[in-house]
């Protein structure tokens, strides 16, 4: 019999035993894997993006499906609570461009170390390493522990479900926390790989690793309308469109490509220009050198990698002289410039990407306290959630703040 059970030890699970044991709860924390927190130790590509110094409306704006969801739990345990806990537990920060934190040492290890050195250092912590839970303990509505896969059980007065959600499956997420969610009676939204590259089918071999920076990727439905739109750095890739902008983008095309809908990417490689402004550029360039070849040409309005590009979706003859380019031609190369259109075909898997979008429905769960509002002592928190953001250090600050939340009331 212990006060308080954590399924899982990653960065919810970590903070909800933390913010628990230090209310001198008694705590078992319960992870499957060798060894807890294996996500937090390579997210960021390794560096850990913890969390972002954007005032609270800011930040809000970058959380998906409810944010509002959020407020309550950030009014206790927001970025700068969450960067002085990390201070005390000797870990030096550092803001970077665009708001985001890391550990100094630009090391997660370094995160990850502070967290749990910090619960070894608690007698009243345990972490059960190598034990994967078959189910919850539930009776009369109240959460009342777990069963493990060996058969044993351990009883306790609050369960935490902190098992991450499906995004890089080898470190332990493969959806273990929705099936516990649902036996206690929870309906799940459908999950969706997010943060993650964009497949399509028109990136000729040159591009493949080609980085373009300073552009405006949008995307939009069936219809027209707008589903996002990002300014900054992508990267061609062998299947796609990956990179900054893009990870941020796939969380709005991430559910309708699995549904089997429409989305068309459109990219403007002039954003700083108007559609006008770059038609008189253009306009000029063609008069003033209109003894150049084409496909020579190109290169005053695009980089060398782009030509191929260029030439395979204008359809303008590749040794054509300037001064024979026809205004409709010329109307092609703008479009290319400023709206260049192609349809996605997918989104990569659940192995690469960052993390999970949908899980538990929000309606049932308290916004102040991460507690079940259909089971009596169950918390839930972390990527279990319908609760997912775009990159910068927003998912981390969630995970961190639902299980400090957690922690604070089981």
């Amino acid at each position: 019999m212990t006060d308080t059970v954590i399924i899982g030890a990653g960065a919810a699970g970590m903070m909800a035993a933390y913010a628990a044991a230090r209310r001198g709860k008694q705590v078992v924390m319960l992870e499957k894997m060798d060894q807890p927190g294996r996500k937090l130790r390579i997210t960021g590509k390794g560096r850990c993006n913890l969390t972002n110094t954007a005032p609270l409306k800011d930040f809000l704006a970058h959380v998906g499906s409810d944010p509002r969801f959020m407020r309550n739990s950030f009014s206790t345990f927001f970025n700068t609570q969450l960067m002085d806990l990390f201070e005390e537990l000797g870990v030096p920060l550092v803001v970077e461009r665009g708001n985001r934190v890391y550990p100094k040492s630009g090391k997660s290890l370094d995160i990850f170390l502070g967290l749990v050195q910090a619960l070894e250092a608690m007698p009243n912590v345990e972490i059960r390493k190598n034990c994967r839970v078959a189910s919850l303990i539930i009776d009369d509505g109240q959460a009342r522990g777990v069963r493990c896969a060996d058969g044993t059980s351990l009883r306790a007065d609050s369960t935490v479900i902190a098992t991450g959600g499906m995004s890089y499956p080898l470190t332990g997420s493969t959806g273990d926390g929705y099936r516990f969610a649902e036996q206690a009676g929870h309906s799940l939204s459908p999950r969706y790989p997010a943060l993650v590259h964009l497949d399509c089918d028109l990136i000729p071999q040159e591009l493949v690793a080609f980085v373009l920076k300073n552009v405006q990727l949008t995307l939009t439905d069936a219809a027209g309308r707008k589903l996002s739109e990002h300014f900054g750095e992508m990267t061609f890739t062998e299947t796609g469109i990956g990179g900054p902008i893009v990870l941020s983008a796939s969380r709005m095309a991430t559910a309708p490509l699995h549904r089997g809908e429409t989305v068309a990417a459109h990219l403007d490689f002039k954003p700083a220009i108007d559609a006008a402004t770059l038609d008189k550029r253009l306009i000029n360039d063609l008069n003033a050198n209109g003894t150049r070849l084409f496909h020579d040409a190109l290169r005053l309005w695009m980089p060398a990698e782009l030509i191929p590009l260029a030439l395979q979706h204008l359809h303008i003859e590749y040794y054509k002289r300037l001064n024979q380019i026809s205004g409709e031609e010329r109307r092609r190369l703008l479009r290319f410039l400023k709206d260049f259109t192609f349809a996605l075909t997918g989104t990569g898997s659940f192995e690469e990407a960052i993390v999970t979008q949908g899980g538990v429905n929000l309606k049932e769960v308290n916004p102040k306290t991460m507690e079940s509002r259909l089971v009596k002592g169950l918390y839930i928190v972390g990527e279990v959630l319908d609760l997912d953001a775009d990159t910068g250090g927003y998912n981390l600050q969630l995970a961190f703040t639902t299980g400090f939340a957690a922690g604070s009331n089981c």
